[in-house]
C-alpha cells in the first residue's frame, strides 16, 4: 500500500497523529542564555526560535494537532507560541496548544520526559489519536515526519526511534546510542554512554537517538502507566522506558537520511555555547546544509511588522556594510562593518564599530568604535562605546563575560549590569 499510493498512505497517518513537543528543559549547558528562558525559546538563525524547527517540521509533514509541554521559565516560549503559532483553525481540528506543567495527576512537577507525557494522558485520551509523535523541541533540522510514520506502520512497530549517524566522540556522554540488526530492529540502547558502541564496520561512527519517537497511542499509555507505578523509575524515556521495551516489544530505528542520496542529513544539537555559535555560523556559507530559503519546506515563526534593514554612510573612513552576513528586519548599520555575523531584528550598530563572527540577538545596541570578535550577544544588550570583546580573554573574564571551551564570548545584559529582569 505504501509503495502504490505513498502520499495517500502518509496523509492518513499524519491525520491520525498527535504530536507532543518536549519543551520544558532548561538547557543548562547554554549557561546564561537560558537563565531567563527555556532552551527551545532561544533565538536561532537570525529570525527564529529553536522550537520553530520541530513545529514547522510537524506542520509541513501534515500534522496539525500539536501539544507543547512546557515547564522551566516558560513565559518567553509561551508568548512566542501565542504570537507566532496561534493562527490554526480549531474548527478544523488544528491547533498548537501549550500544555504547562500543572500537577494534574499528583503534587509533583514533571520528573522526567516520560512523566511529562504521563501527566497529560487525559489530554491524549481526549484527542484519541492512533499514533503519538513525541518530539524534542531543542534541535535544529528539517525532517518529514510522514516518512517516519510510514516506516512505523509498515514495520507494525510498537515504538519507532529516529536516529542519525554521528561521530563516536561527539555522542559520548551526550546522546542516547542505539544498536540495530539488519532489519533496523533495535537490539540495544544506552542513554548517554561514556563509550558509545560504534556501527559495525564504522568504528568512528554510532547511531544517536534524535529524541523523536513514534508510539502506537494505546501502547504508549500502557507503558506510561506501568512506569508511573514503578517507584524505582526515573520516569524518563531514554533511561527507563526504551531499555525495558527492547526485548519485549517491537522497537525499530528509523535512520534519518537524505531521501535522494541516502546519506546522513543535517541535524544539530545546539545544546552548548560552541555548538550554538557554530550552527549559526554555518548558515553564513554560500550553500549551507540547512536551507532556510526552501519554499517547499518553510520554517515558520512570529512575523513582526518591521522595516527593512538599512545601511547608511558611504565615506572612506565610515561605511555601513556587511560581508558574508545575515541582517534581519529593523536593523540599522550606521557607518559600521559586519563580517561573517548574524544579526537578529532591531539591532543598531553605530559608526566605526566592527563586528566579526558574532551572533547578535534582537534589540541590541553596539556603540561607536566598539569591536566584537567571535561572540554571542544576548537580547537587549547595550554595548558601550569603544568596548572591545573577544580580542583579549583575560579582559573579558574580568568583566564577567563567559568564555566557552573554544573561546566564544557570551555577553548578557546581566553581565553588563543592564538586566531587564528584576526580582527585588
Amino acid at each position: 500500500m505504501y509503495e502504490s499510493n505513498p502520499r495517500r498512505f502518509v496523509s492518513l497517518l499524519t491525520r491520525k497523529t498527535l504530536a507532543l513537543v518536549m519543551a520544558g528543559g532548561r538547557g543548562s549547558r547554554l549557561h546564561e542564555l537560558t537563565t531567563w528562558r527555556a532552551k527551545p525559546a532561544v533565538f536561532f538563525g537570525g529570525k527564529f526560535r529553536i522550537i520553530d524547527f520541530a513545529l514547522s517540521n510537524a506542520v509541513n509533514s501534515g500534522i496539525r494537532r500539536i501539544g507543547v509541554l512546557t515547564q522551566y521559565k516558560a513565559h518567553s516560549l509561551v508568548r512566542h507560541l501565542a504570537e507566532g503559532w496561534g493562527g490554526f483553525k480549531r474548527e478544523l481540528g488544528e491547533f498548537v496548544e501549550v500544555l504547562p506543567a500543572s500537577q494534574r495527576i499528583d503534587n509533583e512537577w514533571y520528573r522526567g520526559t516520560a512523566d511529562a507525557v504521563y501527566q497529560n494522558l487525559d489530554i491524549i485520551h481526549t484527542y484519541n489519536p492512533e499514533y503519538v509523535l513525541i518530539l524534542s523541541g531543542d534541535h535544529v533540522y528539517t525532517m518529514d515526519y510522514g516518512d517516519m510514520l510510514a516506516f512505523h506502520a509498515e514495520k507494525e512497530a510498537d515504538l519507532t526511534i529516529s536516529c542519525i549517524e554521528v561521530p563516536v566522540d561527539e555522542a559520548a556522554n551526550t546522546f542516547g546510542v542505539i544498536e540495530i540488526d539488519e532489519n533496523n530492529r533495535v537490539i540495544g540502547f544506552m542513554e548517554k554512554p561514556a563509550e558509545p558502541k560504534s556501527i559495525p564496520g564504522q568504528p568512528d561512527m554510532c547511531l544517536a537517538a534524535m529524541g523523536n519517537y513514534v508510539f502506537d497511542a494505546e501502547f504508549l499509555c500502557e507503558q506510561l502507566i506501568a512506569d508511573a507505578d514503578n517507584e524505582e523509575s526515573r520516569h524518563d524515556f531514554g533511561n527507563d522506558i526504551i531499555p525495558c521495551l527492547i526485548d519485549s516489544s517491537q522497537v525499530f530505528a528509523f535512520l534519518f537520511r537524505d531521501s535522494i542520496t541516502e546519506k546522513p542529513t543535517y541535524w544539530r544539537d545546539v545544546g552548548t555555547l560552541d555548538a550554538y555559535w557554530e550552527a549559526n555560523m554555518e548558515l553564513l556559507s554560500v550553500t549551507p546544509e540547512l536551507d532556510l530559503y526552501d519554499s517547499d519546506w518553510p520554517i515558520m515563526t512570529e512575523q513582526q511588522q518591521l522595516p527593512s534593514a538599512k545601511f547608511v554612510h558611504n565615506n572612506d573612513d565610515r561605511r555601513g556594510m556587511a560581508v558574508d552576513s545575515i541582517v534581519s528586519g529593523g536593523c540599522i548599520i550606521s557607518g559600521a562593518k559586519l563580517v561573517r555575523s548574524l544579526l537578529f531584528s532591531n539591532v543598531r550598530v553605530h559608526s566605526y564599530a566592527h563586528v566579526e563572527q558574532t551572533v547578535v540577538m534582537p534589540d541590541v545596541s553596539i556603540g561607536r568604535n566598539a569591536r566584537i570578535y567571535r561572540a554571542i550577544i544576548d537580547r537587549g544588550c547595550n554595548i558601550p562605546e569603544g568596548m572591545i570583546i573577544g580580542e583579549n580573554k583575560d579582559d573579558d573574564r574580568q568583566r564577567g563575560f563567559r568564555i566557552s571551551d573554544k573561546g566564544i564570548v557570551l555577553v548578557t545584559p546581566d553581565m553588563l549590569q543592564q538586566s531587564t529582569h528584576s526580582i527585588r
